[in-house]
């Protein structure tokens, strides 16, 4: 099989622009495509840590998302008085975590990582892949607004609905686990509560409200609703998003009331089902799919961004150890990696569940659980079983 120099990939945001970086520090040709038209900024707040650190730190990033990112001092669950009932504060993270962990938006870790690729990899923003066509020793791609060109390799980094994933795998369904639940972010100027540096949450059976303050007067959210059906709503239409929101919260205490006026003003909203996605094989032929395209754990599981950095340090390197080999680096990718997702992703179904229980009783327990993280010894050890991550990274030179 041909050596690999050019190499397209689909998706600017996390998985993509690393990958991109380390192909480029090998000599290789990539290019990105998107289909956003610019760089997509803001978004949820991502905790940040285990080996999507390392792999930060060896991209020179750490002090740029220190800056960037908060220091979450306390996650604070309330009951519909406001009064506290669970929650813990993040001293056992940092202790046990080496304090390699972060708060960050979403989108401002990705253009940090962005920022990273200077003039040296050519990017498409507003145009995506409509049909790739596999040849002996390349890929043909068509755009859609772009002319066809050729590349040696195509990856899809374009996230869990990916459209490369569609085209050379097959129909989101076959590789889609759905888990039951919806999530939903927005932001809003103005919000009249706040409380710096906490993470602020409430809960009742089958639904989460959460709220945390950023910087510049603004305010983040992040709804949970639970659903055993996935919901058929489009994902252009925002008007059926929030009136799904609506109904779930409409009689809810706490500062719902508040809230479901935050969602009335907020031109964006992020609302997807929570989902993963399981594939047996990451790639075929010349095409290879990384971070959530490959193997999305769900937007609760916590470490999706770090996933996808990983899987794009991972593929990279593999790439380059090969000789730019495909049939030789793609399947060392996914043998280094997927014992560590497999692991990760039954871990994130149970993350889950404690997002929303659907139950009081299981709200009860999930509140009891989340005090034990404040006390000493156990909540290192329950720290150390549930968050820290047993994956070595390869050194490639």
């Amino acid at each position: 099989m041909k050596k690999a120099k050019t190499v397209l990939i689909s998706g600017a945001g996390i998985a993509g622009p690393t990958l991109a970086y380390w192909l480029a520090r090998y000599g290789f040709i990539p290019a990105l495509i998107e289909r956003a038209p610019a760089l997509r900024t803001g978004g949820y707040v991502v905790d940040f840590w285990g080996a999507g650190f390392d792999v930060a730190e060896r991209m020179d990033l750490v002090p740029a998302l220190r800056r960037d990112g908060y220091k979450v001092r306390e996650v604070r669950i309330v009951d519909a008085s406001g009064a506290r009932v669970g929650g813990f504060g993040m001293a056992a993270f940092r202790r046990k975590l080496h304090d390699q962990f972060l708060s960050i938006r979403r989108g401002d870790l990705a253009k940090r990582i962005y920022g990273t690729l200077g003039n040296r990899v050519e990017t498409v923003f507003g145009d995506e892949i409509r049909a790739l066509s596999e040849e002996e020793d390349s890929v043909m791609v068509e755009f859609d607004r772009s002319p066809p060109r050729r590349f040696d390799l195509v990856v899809g980094a374009d996230g869990l609905h990916s459209a490369v994933r569609k085209l050379a795998f097959g129909p989101e369904p076959r590789f889609e686990t759905y888990l039951g639940y919806c999530a939903a972010v927005f932001a809003v100027t103005g919000y009249p509560y706040r409380d710096e540096d906490v993470y602020v949450a409430y809960g009742a059976p089958g639904k989460q409200a959460a709220r945390f303050a950023l910087r510049d007067g603004r305010t983040v959210f992040f709804l949970i609703v639970s659903a055993l059906d996935k919901p058929a709503i489009d994902a252009h239409d925002i008007s059926g998003q929030k009136e799904v929101l609506r109904c779930a919260f409409a009689n809810d205490g706490w500062e719902c009331p508040q809230i479901l006026n935050a969602l009335d003003q907020a031109a964006e909203l992020y609302f997807d089902a929570v989902s993963q996605i399981r594939l047996e094989r990451w790639y075929r032929d010349r095409v290879a799919l990384v971070g959530d395209a490959a193997f999305c754990p769900s937007l609760l599981a916590g470490q999706g961004s770090a996933f996808a950095m990983i899987g794009g340090y991972v593929l990279a390197g593999e790439l380059k150890r090969a000789g730019g080999d495909p049939a030789i680096a793609y399947p060392a990718y996914q043998n280094h990696l997927k014992p560590f997702i497999e692991h990760k992703r039954r871990q994130a179904v149970g993350f889950a569940r404690q997002f929303a229980p659907r139950t009081r009783l299981g709200l009860a327990i999930r509140n009891g659980l989340s005090r034990l993280l404040d006390a000493p010894l156990l909540g290192d050890l329950m720290v150390e079983r549930m968050f820290a991550d047993r994956l070595a990274l390869p050194e490639y030179g």
